[in-house]
């Protein structure tokens, strides 16, 4: 029997020995359940818990555990084979200096190739597993039932699929969460200014129907697991999180946008598999999700607001791709990525963004003076971010080529 290979990632920058022992439980969980299953266990880690990290994955087969000297080196050979243009520059969007979802997500897609890897399950490092009837529920169990496989071949509870769809692959298999919201806004949720600050996201021409459901649906959790569902169809962006998902072949063809500070930066590829109609199994084996107690403090919360704030100024980008796309070509996807940089400033967002922060009070207030301080650069940093993606793009065929000749 031909062994399926798949890499099961964790990209951190804290401290997070529980989660990586569930992780490291998972992978032999998932070689245990699926005798035709090789896991490699890959953790990117830019904290400075490296040793305390070392500990735990030192119980696991098949573990790459790689701090951010031995990432950059391994780029650097990637970069060098590939033959890319501006070899520094693209080593910048792949390892950039400031926190960036998209990127460290990508350096787990190249590894992933070079380790010759047929799928990769991403999880992230504030995450539990739930339990039911005294049994953990690892999601890669439902992923492995239908990723890579041809559709009509997915074991899913539920099929919705066009039947034209079913000799796809199932490119997607992913669920969402429950506990606490996604974003760090649940202390505010009820104040009257959350709907202005989270219904910016809005696509254009929204109404205002559409803005409440939005931001009703936006963020929050899903019903705790108590059996088994999934459902075959065309993924639905907004029932799948990036910190609960697996990807098999996309992730090859498209990298995510390298934006730096900035959350849902990750999200591109869910969007991609919707519009390109690709195969995808939503599962309800949702993890656990908790805020961190950095999130907490001054410096932490002002970051993490900041992040917000540039995922919605990036939404005035995405939302002009999205509207266009309809397929996973790279060439395409790259030439709509550059059009909608064409697009004047979006001073009418930022302006309102500024005063729903303010409108929250609190310590919200300062956000909204980040802003106003910082419009500019902000302003610039979204467009620059879309310029830098679209590169990325074109470099990603031939970096994705080189990684699988690279030693890890």
């Amino acid at each position: 029997m031909a062994m399926q290979r798949i890499c099961l990632t964790v990209p951190t920058n804290r401290e997070c020995t529980a989660t990586l022992a569930e992780v490291v439980a998972e992978a032999a969980y998932a070689e245990a359940t699926f005798p035709s299953v090789e896991v490699h266990l890959l953790v990117l880690d830019s904290s400075a818990h490296f040793e305390a990290h070392a500990r735990v994955l030192g119980t696991a087969r098949n573990v790459r555990h790689l701090d951010e000297e031995a990432q950059r080196d391994f780029l650097r050979r990637v970069i060098s084979r590939s033959g890319v243009t501006k070899p520094d520059f693209v080593l910048d969007l792949l390892l950039p200096a400031a926190l960036s979802y998209g990127a460290c997500t990508n350096r787990a897609f190249l590894i992933a190739a070079a380790l010759g890897c047929d799928s990769v399950h991403r999880r992230d490092s504030d995450l539990h597993y739930q339990t039911f009837e005294g049994r953990t529920v690892f999601p890669i169990h439902a992923e492995l039932l239908s990723i890579g496989k041809p559709a009509h071949r997915a074991v899913t509870v539920e099929d919705r699929l066009d039947p034209a769809l079913r000799d796809r692959t199932v490119a997607l298999v992913g669920a969402s969460f429950v506990g606490e919201m996604s974003v760090d806004l649940h202390e505010v949720r009820a104040h009257p200014a959350y709907h202005d600050l989270v219904s910016l996201w809005a696509a254009p021409g929204a109404t205002e129907e559409e803005k409440r459901e939005l931001v009703e649906e936006s963020f929050t959790g899903w019903a705790a697991f108590d059996g088994d569902r999934s459902v075959l169809d065309v993924v639905d962006p907004m029932r799948v999180d990036m910190h609960n998902i697996s990807f098999h072949g996309l992730h090859e063809r498209l990298p995510l946008p390298p934006a730096t500070d900035t959350i849902g930066s990750d999200y591109f590829l869910i969007h991609v598999a919707n519009k390109a109609r690709l195969p995808a199994v939503v599962h309800n084996r949702h993890i656990v999700n908790f805020h961190t107690a950095e999130r907490k403090t001054d410096a932490g919360f002002l970051a993490y607001q900041v992040r917000f704030a540039k995922f919605v100024l990036s939404m005035y980008y995405f939302h002009f791709i999205y509207q266009r796309m309809d397929s996973d070509d790279p060439a395409e996807i790259a030439a709509i990525v550059r059009e909608s940089t064409w697009q004047g400033r979006d001073e009418t967002r930022i302006d309102q963004l500024e005063r729903a922060y303010r409108g929250l009070g609190g310590r919200f207030t300062g956000v909204a003076g980040h802003i106003r301080d910082h419009r500019d650069r902000l302003l610039e940093e979204s467009r620059r971010d879309i310029d830098d993606y679209a590169v990325l793009i074109d470099a990603w065929a031939a970096l994705i080529e080189a990684a699988r000749a690279t030693d890890v």
